[in-house]
């Protein structure tokens, strides 16, 4: 506990998905003193997603009050692309979103200091500070669900880079391959993502499947169809970590997202395709993730705390942007 903080003090910390949002009050400790969970109105509109945040937000303050806690800072993850620096939300496909001062939009309508982040970043943060990358400096993070996305920990720091590094989802690992909704062909998330094996599977074999799930457990059963797309998907995931361990040498790869919960079943497959393509480089270590759904408002809690820390450093009356 820090000397400016009373036994009291919590952050809010609020993870912004497609379609619900996380909540939670976290101590100094990251212990979580409430939680709480909402609806992401997205089929009606960029506002209204604006107007539900900000509701999430003065919810969980006001149960911050109901215990007796003293909010010292909001921290908030969306996805998109989103620029730390600046505070803004630079666009979101999924929520509607350019250009927009998010930060400074809620803090308007909230009376709280915010802190603004992007989901995947905040989420690989986590995992650096309190998960299966702890105390590791060099991390790549990899969250494998309906698409495919990356956060870079450099030397113990997120690295955002305006907003737009970690795209590793949009990586070609096969030109001829198949085509992406960002207009490119054989992007890494069109070969392995959650969604990409399922609907490949079911493209292959004409049998529908309940997910990647589904895809896994036939695996396991000898399925020569399941073989086959995972095997693609193996694939295509050393292509694209043989990339990212030539050119930014991390220590550890985190798998997290709803593919690693296939963990060795996935993460021995792509092992056994990565290493034959790294004879000179550093090795990554290859990990399944610990912190689960978690990780995104955790990480909104680490912005937010580290955000307070600087804030007390420079002299700035707690509480205040």
């Amino acid at each position: 506990m820090r000397p400016s903080d009373g036994a009291d003090a919590c952050v809010i910390a609020l993870d912004v998905g497609g379609t619900g949002m996380k909540g939670a009050l976290l101590d100094r400790e990251m212990r979580a003193q409430a939680t709480m969970r909402f609806r992401t109105p997205r089929a009606d509109g960029p506002d209204a997603v604006l107007r539900s945040i900000a509701d999430a937000l003065r919810a969980l303050r006001d149960r911050a009050g109901e215990r007796g806690l003293t909010v010292r800072r909001a921290g908030v993850v969306v996805p998109g692309i989103v620029s730390e620096a600046t505070a803004r939300a630079v666009y979101s496909a999924n929520l509607g979103w350019r250009d927009l001062p998010l930060a400074e939009l809620l803090e308007a309508r909230c009376g709280l200091p915010v802190t603004l982040g992007h989901d995947v970043r905040a989420g690989g943060f986590a995992e650096a500070v309190l998960g299966a990358a702890r105390g590791v400096r060099d991390v790549l993070f990899v969250a494998i669900g309906t698409g495919i996305a990356g956060a870079l920990v450099q030397d113990g720091t997120p690295l955002s880079a305006g907003g737009h590094a970690g795209e590793i989802g949009h990586l070609v690992v096969a030109p001829d391959g198949p085509a992406c909704g960002c207009g490119n062909r054989g992007c890494l998330e069109t070969l392995a993502s959650a969604a990409a094996v399922a609907a490949r599977f079911t493209a292959r074999s004409g049998r529908e499947v309940d997910g990647a799930r589904g895809v896994a457990q036939l695996l396991v059963r000898g399925d020569p169809d399941a073989r086959a797309v995972w095997e693609d998907a193996a694939e295509a995931l050393a292509v694209a970590f043989a990339a990212a361990a030539t050119l930014l040498a991390p220590e550890l790869i985190v798998v997290g997202g709803g593919l690693a919960e296939a963990d060795e079943l996935l993460l021995s497959a792509v092992r056994s395709r990565l290493d034959p393509r790294l004879p000179f480089q550093r090795r990554p270590a290859l990990v399944r993730a610990r912190l689960g759904d978690t990780a995104g408002c955790l990480g909104a809690g680490l912005y937010a705390w580290r955000a307070v820390d600087a804030g007390d450093r420079a002299g700035v009356r707690p509480g205040s942007p």
